[in-house]
């Protein structure tokens, strides 16, 4: 359901800065988490508490909106299953920041519009372009690049399959939400229920609580407030309704702002290292998936500027001449 803006705003300009937004804080989970880590925190705690902490934020913005918090019954089920596949994603990603650096993770988890398109290929019988084939062997090719260096030191193999699982998740949840009776669930309470339902996973690997890890430092509570507000609250509210208004293909071309971010934090904030072949990996993986959700706009552009410069067809005296 598209939010109305005073003054004849704009959608499309409207669309494009959310979109953005929605990247770029997203790509904020390092900056955050990372000090929680360092502190002494485990991933399960920070989770636990990163959806704890956004699930009232969105249940206020709910409130004030004038919305209700009731569900039909056969949105249900479909909202737990939506729920446990973004924990799970959100837990797998965490999880691989002990094992690579973050900045690399953010850029491999980046493969998931590739896993879309799969996925939308195999079981809803959409077609696989050959261009989409050549892109997810660029892809393919940056994971590689990004996999080992001249030196023959490879990634930590287990961050890596984290990440995979972390991108399948994700991509498997926006092909579940476009697919089912929740397309039609207003953002911000699809937004509320999908955390709220995730937080059960979290809860039973904290114990209920009993296993908790809590670090009573005023940092820390900056911290885990600043992860449940910009890269959880506000960056699904923002992907949601970027979709609404400028469609998924357009807003998953500004989710490249999400590795970007994740890498500029962690070469300024944590000494995370820059290379040449890293700058390369990034960038392979970034194009291919920009040009695999951006194929038809790609296409369409490009006979739109090959009528910039028609044939001139030669008559039979021109040929003689």
């Amino acid at each position: 359901m598209r939010a109305k803006f005073p003054n004849g705003m704009n959608t499309k300009v409207t669309g494009y800065i959310l979109g953005a937004v929605a990247a770029a804080t997203y790509g904020m989970n390092p900056l955050f988490a990372l000090p929680l880590y360092k502190a002494g925190m485990d991933p399960d705690s920070v989770l636990f508490l990163r959806y704890l902490l956004a699930i009232p934020l969105l249940g206020i913005m709910l409130k004030s909106r004038g919305r209700t918090f009731r569900l039909q019954r056969k949105e249900i089920f479909p909202l737990i299953i939506m729920g446990l596949l973004i924990s799970l994603s959100s837990l797998t990603l965490f999880q691989s920041y002990n094992y690579m650096e973050a900045g690399i993770a953010s850029t491999l988890l980046f493969v998931y519009p590739i896993i879309v398109a799969l996925i939308m290929s195999v079981f809803f019988k959409e077609k696989l372009t050959l261009q989409t084939i050549l892109c997810i062997g660029l892809a393919l090719g940056g994971i590689g690049i990004l996999y080992q260096n001249g030196e023959g030191d490879t990634l930590n193999l287990t961050g890596v399959l984290l990440v995979m699982v972390s991108s399948l998740s994700y991509a498997i949840y926006i092909v579940g939400v476009n697919q089912s009776t929740l397309k039609d669930v207003a953002t911000l309470k699809l937004t509320f229920y999908v955390l709220l339902f995730g937080l059960c996973l979290f809860l039973i690997r904290v114990d209920f609580g009993y296993s908790l890890h809590i670090v009573n430092e005023w940092y820390i509570w900056l911290n885990l407030l600043a992860l449940a507000a910009f890269p959880t609250a506000i960056s699904f509210l923002c992907t949601t309704s970027a979709i609404q208004y400028i469609g998924s293909t357009s807003t998953a071309i500004l989710g490249a702002l999400e590795p970007v971010t994740a890498v500029f934090f962690g070469v300024l904030i944590f000494g995370e290292s820059l290379t040449l072949r890293i700058v390369c990996g990034i960038t392979m993986i970034i194009i291919a998936v920009t040009l695999i959700i951006a194929g038809s706009n790609i296409t369409i552009a490009l006979v739109r500027f090959r009528k910039l410069f028609p044939r001139i067809h030669k008559t039979k005296k021109q040929v003689k001449l």
